[in-house]
């Protein structure tokens, strides 16, 4: 399950009672910017990293909030799922 966490400026993922991995974020007028995200390494390999991605970017679309991806994670998750496109801004270079 991915939850948002607004105190500590991340989405997170949990595999049982424990956060499996997180993406931190800073909220920038109407934009949501994702700049790092990681897995736990103990649950590497389960696909924690997509479902997390999925969940968070879920969670700013439903908002009608626009994406930034800074992580590179997050923008190689958008980059292979294109129907969120109407809600990312690339930042330049990207």
């Amino acid at each position: 399950m991915v939850t948002r966490n607004d105190d500590k400026g991340r989405y997170e993922i949990f595999v049982g009672d424990e956060v499996g991995g997180y993406a931190e974020y800073r909220e920038r007028g109407d934009e949501v910017v994702f700049t790092h995200t990681e897995v736990d390494d103990a649950f590497a390999g389960q696909g924690l990293g997509s479902k997390l991605a999925k969940g968070a970017i879920e969670d700013v679309v439903s908002r009608g909030r626009t994406i930034v991806p800074l992580c590179p994670f997050i923008g190689s998750y958008l980059r292979k799922h294109p129907e969120h496109g109407a809600y990312v801004r690339w930042p330049d270079g990207a």
